[in-house]
């Protein structure tokens, strides 16, 4: 991420062999050692169930009285099979039948045992009609995906919730980078109430802004930096750059600070300037 700001996104990667099922395969392995070390499949499963089962019966227990654990259970099943979605505390309580002011303590609670996140949305006074509900990921993409019950067979399947899953995955790597980064760099989303979106606003202490849009697909289209067109265009200078990650092999320029990415930049990116 720090390079990405300090060549105000004018970054380069190099071809890459991986393709859409590989960077699947990888966002259900997840980041967990333990979940890493086992292969694909029930040991890998029964691992993320243990490890459910743990932070339902011990930490969240440790921190909290909870009194029907299921409910904390079914609410993370329910965050999952909403992931890279706005957090709209009344609907989500509506399908776990709780009440909203239990649903926002029991969100409070993952986010504070670091299972979830919550992106903050982003708005600036150029863009008035941005809304102000933050976005909800999964800071685990394994566990994510187990939750849903994805696997690297079911992920073939043409109606595979698998963009959701490849956001999340994108979005929680970019912010663990986040965390290390030597750049001042805030993570958002933005949404406006015409459904112009972009997955991830990076906005520098110092005003600059790079989206980031996250794509499932092998290939790219113009249509898909729609979003970031909409921030070009409204922050002018401000904005640096805005690149599509991608599940295909070749950087490609769609224009002036618009760039396609292979998905792997996330950790295969190439800081020397062009």
């Amino acid at each position: 991420m720090d390079a990405v700001f300090r060549l105000d996104g004018n970054v380069r990667t190099p071809p890459c062999p991986l393709i859409k099922r590989d960077y699947v395969a990888r966002a259900l392995r997840g980041g967990y050692p333990e979940a890493v070390r086992r292969d694909p499949g029930r040991r890998r499963a029964r691992f993320f169930d243990s490890y459910v089962t743990d932070l339902m019966t011990r930490d969240v227990q440790q921190i909290s009285d909870i009194e029907r654990p299921a409910e904390m259970r079914r609410l993370l099943s329910v965050v999952a099979a909403r992931m890279g979605t706005l957090a709209v505390v009344q609907s989500m309580a509506n399908d776990v039948a709780l009440p909203r002011q239990t649903l926002s303590r029991y969100l409070d609670l993952l986010e504070l045992i670091f299972v979830i996140k919550r992106v903050p949305a982003w708005s600036s006074n150029l863009t008035t009609r941005a809304i102000s509900t933050p976005k909800l990921i999964v800071t685990d993409s394994g566990l994510g995906g187990r939750l849903i019950g994805m696997s690297e067979e079911r992920a073939k399947d043409p109606t595979a919730p698998v963009g959701p899953l490849l956001e999340n995955f994108a979005i929680g790597e970019v912010a663990r980078q986040l965390t290390w980064a030597e750049e001042p760099v805030q993570l958002f989303h933005y949404r406006d109430r015409d459904q112009v979106e972009v997955d991830m606003v990076l906005e520098h202490a110092a005003g600059t802004v790079i989206g980031i849009e996250v794509k499932a697909a092998e290939t790219i289209r113009a249509e898909d930096f729609r979003g970031l067109r909409h921030l070009a265009n409204r922050l002018g200078n401000r904005f640096r750059a805005g690149i599509v990650l991608y599940a295909g092999e070749q950087q490609l320029s769609f224009g002036d600070r618009l760039t396609a990415l292979p998905m792997a930049a996330l950790w295969m990116l190439d800081s020397s300037a062009p």
